[in-house]
């Protein structure tokens, strides 16, 4: 039947802190909720099998350090638990499942979803486009991207990601809010800068300081300090202030304690993280590159600003800290779009029925060669 209940492994041979793996993990956990069995095959350790079996979901432990060994473990997996489809996030499981398609020993639909700008080579684009059954761009951006790098386009297929509303709107626990003010330290009037991302670039906003007369505290919650960021620091004047929070999965702590969302980066397919601040009612600075501008046209529902211009930076923070007005409308607009376009749940449809695609997909393949024979 074609709305049965499904079998669904979804793989990833990163599942560290990061947008994909909070998206990974509320996708599933969404899905589960429609009904359907979800398996997640991780690293053992990893922040993702964590936050898997905290919302009571089965976690399969896998070791991604060999191509073949990978693909007999998943072959045996999907065999055991009798999946009915898998969907990869990651490079490492996406190549074992093309290298089992290749093979045709990988008989399952298989999904792809590509959660960042693409770095991969034309050539094995094209290899696991061509595997794959169905595959997932989070933004109009990736997917242009992926075109424009000779992905075949017509199993390709845009589904934004989504955020769970519930969970941002949950106030966060009295524990949360006073680690977050440890954290930032005496703030002595400043507003806070947020910058909620793994390393990106950081660097770039952080040259823009100087030239910021408004003294803010800038966290970056996400990443610990490297020696490009530390070299940074003695430059700037003494009115600003830079504080480094290593990652967490409960960061909304932060966001109630800031005045300004900003997300310096290129690579981005659709920040979780900016979607969960605009949701919040912060406005928001991003730079003019990957699918940021899917989310946010400048002006309106936020900043765009040329990525790697220290100097737009500053003038970006200086009228979003100086201007209430505009602050207050961007972050209105901005609030107003996430809500209504951007729900996990929303997500969770318009995957579940790609997933039910890649089935007749595969279906008919099968039929036609049985047919032939």
């Amino acid at each position: 039947m074609r709305d049965r209940p499904l079998t669904i492994l979804q793989l990833t041979h990163e599942g560290h802190g990061a947008g994909s793996t909070m998206m990974i993990a509320s996708l599933s956990r969404q899905l589960a909720g429609r009904g359907h069995r979800v398996l997640v095959g991780c690293r053992a350790g990893s922040v993702l099998a964590r936050m898997v079996r905290d919302a009571g979901l089965q976690h399969v432990p896998l070791d991604f350090g060999r191509l073949a060994a990978l693909a007999r473990d998943l072959d045996a997996l999907m065999t055991s638990e009798r999946v009915d489809l898998v969907n990869s996030h990651g490079t490492g499981d996406r190549r074992a499942l093309t290298w089992l398609r290749w093979r045709r020993r990988l008989a399952r639909p298989f999904v792809v979803t590509r959660h960042t700008m693409p770095l991969t080579s034309p050539a094995e684009l094209l290899a696991v486009g061509l595997s794959a059954d169905r595959t997932i761009a989070v933004s109009h951006a990736v997917a242009r991207a992926l075109r424009r790098r000779l992905y075949p386009a017509g199993r390709l297929r845009v589904v934004p990601n989504g955020i769970d509303l519930a969970r941002v709107d949950a106030a966060p626990s009295e524990e949360d809010m006073a680690a977050a003010r440890a954290a930032l330290g005496d703030l002595a009037g400043r507003p806070v800068v947020l910058v909620l991302a793994r390393r990106k670039d950081q660097h770039v906003l952080l040259r823009g300081l100087a030239g910021l007369e408004r003294p803010v505290v800038v966290a970056c919650v996400g990443i610990e300090a490297d020696p490009e960021l530390r070299g940074i620091e003695p430059t700037l004047p003494a009115r600003h202030r830079v504080v480094y929070v290593p990652f967490t999965d409960r960061p909304l702590a932060f966001c109630r304690l800031a005045a300004v969302s900003a997300l310096p980066s290129r690579i981005e397919g659709l920040s979780i993280a900016l979607l969960e601040t605009m949701a919040l009612g912060l406005p928001v600075v991003a730079s003019l590159a990957g699918g940021n501008p899917d989310l946010i046209t400048s002006g309106e529902t936020g900043v765009l600003v040329p990525p790697l211009d220290p100097a737009a930076w500053t003038l970006a923070l200086a009228r979003v800290l100086g201007d209430r007005e505009f602050a207050g409308r961007i972050a209105r607009q901005g609030r107003e779009l996430v809500r209504k376009e951007f729900t996990l749940e929303r997500t969770a449809e318009r995957t579940e029925a790609e997933y039910r695609e890649a089935l007749e997909r595969r279906r008919s393949l099968d039929g036609n060669r049985s047919h032939a024979r």
